[in-house]
C-alpha cells in the first residue's frame, strides 16, 4: 500500500459540483489500495474576497488579524470536501494546520514551516480514513497556538512538507493544466507537455514565474527527495514528474529552508574573455557564440552589460583547457565587430585573463529575500575582494574574481552564510558530472548516476522557455572600480526591501577624474523600479557614481536546461532564433542551468515564440487553459 499526498488547488474546489469531482477521483485513488493524505486551498476567490473584506474595513490591517481571517477560507474547503467523501461513503476527517500540527516560524502572513506533528494524521490514516487538511496555514507553537499563513504558494508548500514528513510514496499536485509545460500556453498554443523534469530544472522555471508550483514546495522535494507529480484536475492525463536525486537522510526538525542560501560553490578551472565594443544590434551575439559552437568549445558565464552610445561589452568564461581556442575565435571575429552608424568606430578589443575563479552562493532561499546578493557583495568587501564579473539567476549569485583570492572568498562566504561544509567545487565540463565537497581537508566525490539523477548528456538541452513582462533594468554608470562598491549600492536597495533578479557588471573600465570605473546594471519588479531609482540617486554623488538610468520598457526571456551543460551552441541557437526576427539582445546572463536575454518589451513575445521554436518544443495537441 502507498502512501500518497494530494494537493488541490481553489479552482479545483471553485464550486460544490468541482469539490464533489475532487471527491470522485479521490475514492478512486484510494480504491486502488492508498493512503491518502488531501491538502485544499481555499474556494476560487475566497481569499481575494477576504482580503477586499479586510480593505473595507481598515487600509492598514493587522497582520495577526489578516492571518487569522485568510485561514478561514481553507476551514470551509476541508469541510465541504470531507462531507463530499462522506456521502460517498469514504471516511474521513478535515483538520487545520493547527490540529495537523503545522508548526511555523512566528511570522505571519509568510511564515516558513519548522515541523510537522505527524502523530495525528498517522492516528487517523491507520483507521482507513482519507485525512483532508487546511493548506497555507500553521500555527507558530503548539503553547501559543497563534495562526500563521505561508504566503504564496501555501498550499504546495504545505503538501509538499506533509509528504517530506510522512515519508510519502509521491505528492500529487492538481491544476488547471495537464502538467508543466514547456511555455505559457496562453501565448504558445503549441506549448508541449513534459513527461519528466528534474528538481533543479523545475526550480529555475518556477523562480522565473512558472506559476503551476512554487520554488519553495520544490526546494523541500528535491532536499528531501519527494517524488513530485503535476496533473490536471480536470482530466486524466499522467502528467509530469518532477523528479529529485537520492537525499542523504536530514532532519524533519527546521524542515523548510532556514537559511536562503544552501551552498557555496567554486571553480578554479575557468578563464575569462571579454570583447569590448561591439556592435549593439541585433546578430552579434549569435555571431560571436555561433562561431564558438562551430569549434565546439563549451562556455559557461556569459554577460552582456548595457553601455552608453551604440556599443556595449560581452563577456564569457571557458574552462581553461580551450582557452587558447575561444581566445583564437574571439581574435578573428573582432576586427568585424564594428559599430555601422559610426565611420570612425574601433573595432572590438579582445581582453583575457586567465587568473580568475567563479564563485557562487546558490539557494532557493534567496527568492523574495532582499539583499542576499548584497550580503555576498559586502563578505567580499571585508576581505577586500574586487569582483570582475557579476552574473545572477533567481537562485545562483556568482561573481568571477582573482583567483589568489578564491579560498578565501570560499571562507568569508561559508561564515557569512552559515555553510557547515566549506565548498562545493563544480566539476571539469565535458567530465561526467561529480559533486566534491570538502569538510576540513577530506572530500567526498560521488557522480550524478550515484544521486538518481541522469547526467547531462542524456538530458534535452532546453526543457522549457519563461517570459517576464514585469520587470524594469536601472543602469548606474561610472562606478568606482574597487572593493565594496556593489554591496554599498545593493545594500541600499536591500533596506528598502526591494529584491534585484539580474545584476550585470560591465568588463570595460572608463576613467573619470583619475578613477577607473564601471557600469552595473540590473532588473527589479516595475513596482520597485522608482524606488530604487530614487534611492540610488540619492545616494550617487556620495558614493562617487554617475547617472542612474531607467528603462521600463524592457522583458526578460530565459531558456531552461539541465542538458545545455556538455552542448556547445545552445546559447548560439538561441541568439540566433533572436537575430533571424531582428531583435536585439540588451543584456545577457547566464547560469549552468539556463540563459536569459533582456530585450525590448514590445518584442517579449515574439522572442518566447521564437525561441520556443528554434529548439523544437512545440507540440501536436493545443493545451487549453481553464478559467
Amino acid at each position: 500500500m502507498s502512501l500518497v499526498v494530494q494537493k488541490y488547488g481553489g479552482t479545483s474546489v471553485g464550486s460544490v459540483e468541482r469539490i464533489q469531482a475532487v471527491a470522485q477521483r479521490v475514492i478512486a485513488t484510494a480504491q486502488k489500495g492508498n493512503s491518502l493524505v488531501i491538502v485544499v486551498s481555499a474556494m476560487g476567490k475566497t481569499t481575494d474576497g477576504l482580503v477586499k473584506l479586510a480593505g473595507e474595513i481598515s487600509t492598514n490591517p493587522c497582520r495577526r488579524e489578516m492571518d487569522m481571517l485568510l485561514s478561514t477560507g481553507e476551514q470551509v474547503s476541508i469541510a465541504l470536501l470531507s462531507m463530499a467523501l462522506k456521502e460517498l461513503g469514504q471516511p474521513a476527517i478535515s483538520l487545520t494546520g493547527a490540529q495537523v500540527g503545522i508548526v511555523t516560524e512566528a511570522q505571519y502572513s509568510h511564515a516558513r514551516i519548522l515541523h510537522i506533528q505527524t502523530e495525528r494524521i498517522v492516528r487517523h490514516l491507520n483507521e482507513n480514513q482519507v485525512v483532508v487538511v487546511a493548506g497555507f496555514q500553521g500555527i507558530s507553537s503548539t503553547e501559543e497556538l497563534e495562526i500563521t499563513t505561508l504566503g504564496r504558494g501555501g498550499s504546495d508548500t504545505s503538501a509538499v512538507a506533509l509528504a517530506a514528513s510522512l515519508g510519502a510514496d509521491r505528492c500529487e499536485i492538481y491544476t488547471d493544466v495537464p502538467g508543466i509545460l514547456t511555455t505559457d500556453p496562453r501565448l504558445v498554443p503549441d506549448a508541449q507537455l513534459m513527461d519528466e523534469i528534474t528538481s533543479d530544472e523545475m526550480l529555475e522555471l518556477a523562480s522565473l514565474g512558472a506559476k503551476v508550483l512554487h520554488p519553495r514546495a520544490v526546494e523541500i522535494a528535491r532536499n528531501y527527495g519527494v517524488l513530485l507529480v503535476v496533473l490536471s484536475s480536470w482530466t486524466d492525463q499522467p502528467g509530469t514528474r518532477v523528479v529529485s536525486p537520492m537525499s542523504e537522510p536530514r532532519s524533519l526538525r527546521d524542515l523548510e529552508i532556514a537559511r536562503p542560501v544552501t551552498a557555496v560553490e567554486f571553480d578554479l578551472e575557468q578563464a575569462k574573455v571579454a570583447l569590448l565594443r561591439v556592435p549593439d544590434c541585433p546578430g552579434v551575439a549569435a555571431r560571436l557564440f555561433g562561431e564558438i559552437a562551430l569549434q565546439e568549445l563549451d562556455v559557461d558565464l556569459i554577460i552582456q552589460s548595457i553601455h552608453e552610445g551604440n556599443t556595449n561589452d560581452i563577456a564569457f568564461t571557458v574552462n581553461k583547457a580551450i582557452l587558447k581556442r575561444a581566445e583564437a575565435v574571439a581574435e578573428a571575429i573582432a576586427p568585424g565587430l564594428r559599430s555601422p552608424s559610426t565611420a570612425d568606430s574601433q573595432e572590438a578589443e579582445v581582453i583575457v585573463d586567465r587568473n580568475v575563479a567563479k564563485i557562487s552562493i546558490t539557494g532557493a532561499g534567496m527568492i523574495g529575500h532582499p539583499g542576499i546578493a548584497a550580503q555576498m557583495f559586502t563578505a567580499l568587501a571585508s576581505a577586500g575582494i574586487n569582483i570582475e564579473m557579476i552574473s545572477t539567476s533567481e537562485v545562483k549569485v556568482s561573481c568571477v574574481i582573482d583567483a589568489q583570492d578564491c579560498d578565501q572568498a570560499i571562507a568569508i562566504l561559508c561564515e557569512t552564510f552559515e555553510i557547515r561544509s566549506s565548498a562545493i567545487q563544480l566539476p571539469v565540463l565535458g567530465e561526467e558530472v561529480a559533486v566534491l565537497e570538502k569538510k576540513g581537508n577530506s572530500r567526498k566525490i560521488s557522480t550524478s548516476s550515484h544521486l538518481g539523477i541522469p547526467t547531462p548528456k542524456e538530458l534535452p538541452p532546453v526543457r522549457g522557455v519563461a517570459l517576464d513582462l514585469n520587470q524594469a533594468r536601472l543602469a548606474i554608470l561610472y562606478v568606482p572600480n574597487r572593493p565594496g562598491m556593489a554591496a554599498q549600492l545593493f545594500g541600499l536597495l536591500a533596506k528598502e526591501n526591494i529584491s534585484v533578479d539580474m545584476i550585470i557588471q560591465s568588463q570595460r573600465c572608463r576613467v573619470i577624474d583619475g578613477n577607473r570605473t564601471r557600469d552595473i546594471a540590473f532588473t527589479v519588479s516595475q513596482t520597485d523600479a522608482q524606488a530604487a531609482q530614487i534611492t540610488l540617486q540619492q545616494a550617487a554623488s556620495v558614493l562617487g557614481c554617475g547617472k542612474i538610468l531607467l528603462d521600463t520598457e524592457i522583458a526578460k526571456v530565459s531558456i531552461v536546461g539541465a542538458g545545455m551543460v556538455e552542448q556547445p551552441g545552445v546559447a548560439t541557437r538561441m541568439f540566433a532564433a533572436l537575430a533571424a526576427e531582428r531583435i536585439n539582445i540588451q543584456m545577457i546572463a547566464t547560469s549552468e542551468i539556463k540563459i536569459s536575454c533582456v530585450v525590448a518589451k514590445e518584442q517579449g513575445t515574439a522572442a518566447l515564440q521564437a525561441i520556443h521554436s528554434a529548439f523544437g518544443l512545440a507540440g501536436s495537441q493545443k493545451i487549453e487553459v481553464r478559467a
